[in-house]
C-alpha cells in the first residue's frame, strides 16, 4: 500500500481517514486520486469544498472529507502549514481521534503510541482471552492499556504495522489460520476452544427508517439539481428536488406536498433501499416528463446533463443518474 511507503504525515493522515470506514481494496484508488488532486496541506485547505466532496464521492461518511479540509485549514492557521508532531496537537485537529493520532504519531514520527484498530482488538482479545465486549468502555480501556504495554517502544511503527497485519492475514475474523499461527501455543482462546466467540460486541445499532422521494426534472439537455445543507445526512452534496419524510407517503400525499403544476406528468421510475450505519433509506424516484414550464425554486439550478460528473452526489443518486442517462441518450 502506498501509504506504507512514506513518512509524510499528511499522506498517512489522509490514508487513515479514508480507511476508517472503507475496505483497503476500495480505499487505495480513492487515496491515489485524492493525493493527486490535493498533494499537500495547502492545496487541500484552499480548495473549494465541492471539489473535495467530489473526490470523496462514493466513499460515504462525507463528514470525513469536510473534517479533513477543516483540519488542513486549522494546520495552516495554527501551525503555519506544517503538520504538528506532538500527539496532543495532532489529536486536537478536527476528525482525528485516539486511533488516528496514534497511527500518525507512530508511522510518521516513530513515537511510542499503540495503534488499536479492529485487527489489534481481535488479536489481543483472543490471545489473552479478554472476555469483555470490545465496544464497551471497560473493554476498550483494557485492550488499549494492554496494547500500550506490549508496544515495542524502540520500533513502534514496525510493531504496530506487524500486529495489524497479523490480524488481517492470520488472526482473521472468520476462518483464522490457527494451525499455522506462530502464537498458537500461547493463545488462550485457542486453548479453551473459544476462538470463534472472541471478540464480541454488546451494542446492537438500532436503525431507523427515512423516506426520500426524488424528482428528476428533465428539460431538454438539462436537469434541476440543488445542494443539500451543510449539516445532516449527505451534507454539502448535490441532489435532485425531493420530499423527505420519517414515514412512508402515499402517492396522493406526495402529490399534495409538491407544487409542480404538471402533477399529472409525474411517473414513478425507480425504488431502492440504501443502508447506512444508523439509517435505512427508502428512496423513490419520479420523472417529471412534461417539465418545460417548471421554474426553479430557491437553491435550485438547471445544469447540463453532460456536466453532472463535476458534481458530488450521494451514491444511490449518482448510480441512478448514470444508469438513467446511459439508457436514455
Amino acid at each position: 500500500m502506498p501509504w506504507k511507503e512514506t513518512k509524510d504525515p499528511y499522506k498517512i493522515w489522509v490514508s487513515e481517514i479514508i480507511l476508517q470506514q472503507t475496505r483497503v481494496a476500495q480505499g487505495k484508488d480513492y487515496y491515489l486520486r485524492f493525493i493527486n488532486q490535493f498533494p499537500d496541506i495547502d492545496s487541500l485547505a484552499s480548495a473549494e469544498q465541492t471539489e473535495v466532496l467530489k473526490q470523496w464521492e462514493g466513499l460515504g461518511y462525507y463528514s470525513r472529507a469536510r473534517n479533513l479540509q477543516q483540519a488542513a485549514q486549522d494546520i495552516i492557521h495554527r501551525f503555519n502549514g506544517v503538520f504538528p508532531t506532538k500527539y496532543d496537537d495532532i489529536i486536537s485537529l478536527k476528525g482525528i481521534g485516539p486511533y488516528s493520532a496514534a497511527a500518525i504519531s507512530s508511522f510518521a514520527f516513530e513515537q511510542p503510541y499503540a495503534v488499536v484498530d479492529g485487527n489489534v482488538q481481535r488479536v489481543l482479545s483472543r490471545h489473552f482471552e479478554i472476555l469483555l465486549a470490545i465496544d464497551s468502555t471497560e473493554g476498550k480501556k483494557r485492550i488499549a492499556l494492554l496494547a500500550q504495554k506490549l508496544l515495542d517502544k524502540k520500533q513502534p511503527a514496525q510493531f504496530n504495522q506487524a500486529i495489524m497485519d497479523f490480524g488481517a492475514l492470520i488472526c482473521t475474523p472468520k476462518a483464522p489460520k490457527c494451525e499455522t499461527c506462530p502464537l498458537s501455543k500461547s493463545c488462550r482462546a485457542l486453548k479453551n476452544n473459544i476462538v470463534k466467540e472472541i471478540p464480541f460486541k454488546s451494542k446492537k445499532v438500532k436503525k431507523t427508517d427515512r423516506f426520500y422521494y426524488f424528482f428528476l426534472i428533465h428539460k431538454e439537455d438539462h436537469i434541476v439539481i440543488q445542494r443539500r445543507p451543510n449539516i445532516g445526512i449527505w451534507a454539502g452534496l448535490h441532489e435532485l428536488p425531493n420530499i423527505e419524510s420519517h414515514s412512508a407517503l402515499s402517492h396522493a400525499e406526495i402529490l399534495s406536498k409538491i407544487n409542480f403544476e404538471e402533477k399529472k406528468s409525474i411517473k414513478l421510475i425507480h425504488s431502492i433501499q440504501h443502508k447506512l450505519t444508523h439509517l435505512n433509506l427508502n428512496i423513490t424516484l419520479y420523472h417529471l416528463i412534461n417539465s418545460s414550464q417548471y421554474k426553479c425554486h430557491k437553491n435550485q439550478r438547471l445544469e447540463k446533463v453532460s456536466e453532472l460528473s463535476t458534481f458530488a452526489f450521494p451514491k444511490p443518486l449518482k448510480n441512478f443518474l448514470d444508469i438513467f442517462f446511459m439508457n436514455n441518450i
